[in-house]
């Protein structure tokens, strides 16, 4: 069984724990966090733009780039350490909704957090990204709520038949 896990900053803690509960023992997961390039490439393109192209080596954008990479080791690192089972941890970069569609290709299971508003229940509670995800897997996905779910209180009133 392969069980891909998406780790975010924010939410892995609970993904990680879906994991550990519901893949079963020798199952293979790997740990995916992806980084997004809207702000490297937005970084790149301001001092391309403003600052020219003579010293390469001051762009923003690489060090951006260095910095989330290295953020993005940590983050699996910890995540790594949270799972105590043997796991394979992947970096992606690009366009992150379509980079955790794409990783899931051939897995048993994509486990992902909720990223929307999570003081409600309901389709808010996916974020753009997420609901991408969900709508777009190739496989089952679980979806958790990265803290407690809130109660039913919050459901919709059922319609009225006239």
């Amino acid at each position: 069984m392969a069980v891909i896990v998406w780790i975010v900053e924010g939410t892995w803690p609970a993904c990680v724990d879906a994991a550990r509960t519901h893949a079963p023992e020798g199952a293979g997961i790997v740990l995916l966090h992806v980084t997004g390039h809207e702000i490297p490439g937005a970084a790149h393109g301001a001092y391309a733009g403003l600052l020219g192209r003579g010293h390469p080596e001051r762009d923003p954008g690489t060090r951006l780039e260095q910095l989330a990479s290295v953020s993005a080791a940590q983050l699996l690192q910890q995540a790594a350490d949270r799972l105590g089972r043997r796991c394979t941890r992947v970096e992606r970069t690009g366009r992150i909704e379509r980079e955790v569609v794409a990783a899931a290709d051939g897995a048993d299971l994509l486990i992902l957090a909720r990223d929307g508003d999570r003081s409600h229940l309901g389709p808010k509670s996916l974020g753009p990204a997420g609901r991408f995800v969900v709508d777009h897997a190739p496989c089952p996905v679980l979806l958790v709520w990265p803290e407690t779910a809130p109660g039913l209180a919050g459901l919709p009133s059922p319609p009225s038949h006239r």
